[in-house]
């Protein structure tokens, strides 16, 4: 099994596809109120709110433990509605050498799909793939999303 992986997850959300990119590209300091269990900050470091080159701090809770990372919007695509993340300093980079996150919502149909994408590289091969953290990301959506129904309700 090699260093470099890939893994994709796909959830369907009732509330409105546009809001939730437009909360991952411009509000994600907004995430914390929306998902605590998971999220409990989101700062900007540099850059403005949903600029590419962008510095954000999130301060998270992975497997019961606070962690912390420090990612570049590397790129945003409005037609796609994804926005990408670059991990640049962190928990995470103790075990992996590169580590991206895509954040990408289908918005056509009736229903709307959050498909997360991670990109990663390993530092060795006694590192696990990022399953947890996929399950974090489907969680923290989850929560984006019932967060959104109840506000409509």
């Amino acid at each position: 099994m090699g260093l470099s992986g890939k893994l994709v997850s796909e959830t369907n959300i009732k509330s409105d596809g546009d809001v939730f990119h437009e909360i991952f590209r411009h509000r994600p300091h907004h995430i914390s109120d929306m998902s605590p269990d998971h999220i409990q900050g989101v700062d900007l470091h540099d850059g403005e709110w949903g600029t590419v080159g962008s510095q954000i701090f999130w301060n998270y809770t992975h497997e019961g433990k606070k962690k912390v990372a420090k990612n570049i919007i590397e790129a945003i695509d409005e037609e796609k509605k994804s926005v990408t993340f670059k991990v640049t300093e962190g928990d995470m980079m103790e075990l992996y050498k590169a580590f991206k996150l895509v954040v990408h919502v289908d918005t056509s149909g009736e229903d709307n799909l959050v498909t997360w994408t991670l990109e990663y590289e390993k530092l060795n091969e006694d590192v696990s793939d990022p399953h947890t953290l996929m399950d974090l990301c489907v969680n923290m959506t989850k929560d984006i999303e019932s967060h959104h129904l109840s506000a409509a309700a």
